[in-house]
């Protein structure tokens, strides 16, 4: 049972996360305390673009690709059971596949193959078009009472799907070993910035999100077996686009994880009647971020810092794209939030 607090920073850089550690501390030690004094706008904004920018400026991003051809999206009524859009998706994917290679893209091509591998994935929405955009099923949906929705964030793609899946997998599998009846939701229902861009400095690739996946959360309602309980696991920019979603009472639980901000100053602004909970692992570099928001550029309060009102979890020492790793204390607290058997650290709950 995952009882410990959530970290209230990040202590140090990951491999492969060095660059953006030192920026980020960079950054932090050039605003000082995060406040930053009126007046002197425009310049002051200008810096804190940059120096935001710096912070988030790590060696992951995808190389941003071309438009891909691919079939158009499958479409289906409103009470078009998984099954049926299961089998939809994966003919869909399997001409996308034939597409991409007679364009001469055989990453992509090869990518959307394992996605589609022997029409084993589940998925209740694909578009192979561009970036692409899919919605992928782990476990039986239609029977589960506890679901898991992941939102990732910056630079997930479908070139760079396989990890992001690879996370929803390994939380299905550590779920399914004490609740069989649950599923995992991999959703990826929007077009997300780029690490190294302007857009994720602000919330519209967020809102565009939010007017997505309010949606497709009451329609999940339909999907599982009634009475499920659904907790949204947001990670990084995924946490801006879940603290802009007005999710009403369609999810039980929200948790923000390896967040940069929400935009709010509190976990009681949120449009949710969820609970709220926040951790952060002490190998995670976007602790070093400033947590400042000035004109529409940065994202505000730490959702780890108590003043926000979160409730704490235990994150251990992770990196910023390992929470969901097998063996982690993280996943072991995600998983206990999603199964409700965790104790939180903080009683400070979401009103």
């Amino acid at each position: 049972m995952a009882t410990g607090t959530g970290t209230a920073s990040g202590n140090g850089s990951t491999s492969g996360n060095g660059a953006g550690a030192g920026a980020a501390a960079g950054a932090g030690t050039a605003l000082g305390t995060g406040r930053v004094r009126a007046g002197g706008g425009r310049l002051r904004r200008t810096l804190l673009a940059a120096l935001v920018a710096a912070a988030v400026a790590v060696p992951i991003t995808a190389v941003a690709s071309p438009k891909v051809p691919a079939p158009a999206p499958a479409t289906f009524a409103e009470d078009a059971t998984p099954r049926s859009r299961y089998a939809a998706n994966s003919a869909n994917i399997a001409e996308a596949v034939r597409m991409a290679e007679g364009a001469d893209r055989p990453g992509r091509a090869a990518g959307l193959r394992a996605m589609g591998a022997g029409g084993a994935g589940q998925f209740l929405t694909f578009d192979g078009r561009g970036k692409g955009r899919a919605v992928e099923v782990f476990g039986e949906l239609e029977s589960a009472d506890r679901v898991a929705v992941l939102v990732p964030g910056s630079d997930t793609t479908l070139d760079t799907y396989e990890r992001f899946r690879a996370g929803a997998l390994s939380l299905q599998q550590r779920l399914r070993a004490e609740h069989p009846r649950s599923a995992v939701v991999a959703w990826l229902g929007y077009d997300t910035p780029g690490t190294v861009s302007t857009t994720v400095l602000t919330a519209a690739r967020a809102d565009e999100a939010a007017a997505e996946l309010a949606p497709f959360l009451d329609r999940l309602g339909a999907m599982a077996e009634p009475g499920a309980q659904v907790s949204l696991l947001c990670h990084s920019y995924g946490s801006v686009v879940c603290a802009r979603t007005g999710t009403g009472n369609a999810v039980s639980d929200m948790v923000l994880f390896g967040s940069p901000g929400t935009g709010a100053g509190a976990a009681r602004e949120l449009p949710t009647g969820a609970r709220v909970w926040a951790g952060r692992g002490n190998g995670d570099w976007i602790g070093n971020v400033p947590h400042v928001r000035i004109g529409g550029i940065g994202f505000g309060t730490d959702p780890v810092d108590p003043v926000f009102g979160a409730r704490a979890f235990t994150a251990g020492a992770v990196g910023h794209s390992d929470y969901l790793k097998p063996g982690t204390a993280s996943l072991d607290s995600l998983a206990a939030i999603v199964l409700g058997t965790t104790a939180p650290a903080s009683e400070a709950d979401h009103a």
